[in-house]
């Protein structure tokens, strides 16, 4: 068999140990990759329950079909993919059924952060309230400017990587970014440049129950 290319970022030899059914190897791949990956499902789908729902349906189908990655782009762009097909999908469905039967959506939504131990109370809760304000201005905005935010701006994905993962040209992602930045400044003003980097925190505790769920369904 042929060896995988492995590009930039990747970890010489995952790939080899990933195909052979290698659950260690796994169980660091999902750990490297889960709030980054949650992001983008989180921005997707509006909702903490599903996109976690979707991020463990994403990370079965890799390893299922881990043997077909080929190396032409880096594992991370592969694993983004199926992620945001996997969040496709479930909107998908979800327009189906509001055209059948009008849902109300109860925005419950629980996410859980990691509170740095040095901060005060009182700056842990100006924090976490900046980042609860960013956190629904983002939810507001349209579908198509919210995604490219959060991989251009909480990611820090490039113009080029996040064209390639919507499938849109590079203008398109440019317009779209300067347009959600515009609509988040003028409702948040200098929040937005303190806050951003902390969007839809991805603590230990959350990371280790998507992890175990993971390897649970794999027996």
């Amino acid at each position: 068999m042929e060896q995988s290319a492995v590009a930039v970022g990747d970890v010489p030899g995952e790939i080899d140990r990933l195909i052979a059914g290698d659950r260690a190897a796994f169980e660091a791949l999902m750990r490297r990759h889960n709030r980054r990956l949650y992001r983008l499902a989180r921005a997707t789908l509006r909702d903490g329950a599903e996109a976690e729902d979707a991020l463990q349906e994403a990370y079965l189908q890799a390893f299922r079909s881990i043997s077909q990655f080929r190396g032409d782009a880096a594992l991370s762009t592969w694993l983004s993919r199926l992620v945001l097909n996997e969040c496709f999908g479930r909107l998908r469905r979800r327009d189906r059924r509001e055209n059948v039967i009008p849902m109300v959506s109860a925005n419950n939504e629980a996410t859980q952060s990691c509170v740095d131990e040095s901060e005060s109370p009182d700056a842990a809760m100006a924090r976490a309230q900046v980042r609860s304000l960013l956190e629904r201005r983002v939810d507001e905005l349209p579908d198509s400017f919210r995604t490219v935010f959060v991989m251009r701006s909480v990611e820090d994905l490039s113009v080029a990587e996040t064209a390639l993962l919507l499938g849109i040209p590079e203008e398109t992602v440019r317009s779209r970014h300067f347009r959600a930045k515009s609509l988040l400044r003028a409702a948040l003003e200098a929040e937005l440049g303190r806050a951003e980097g902390d969007l839809f925190a991805f603590g230990g505790e959350h990371c280790d129950r998507v992890v175990a769920a993971v390897l649970g369904r794999l027996g």
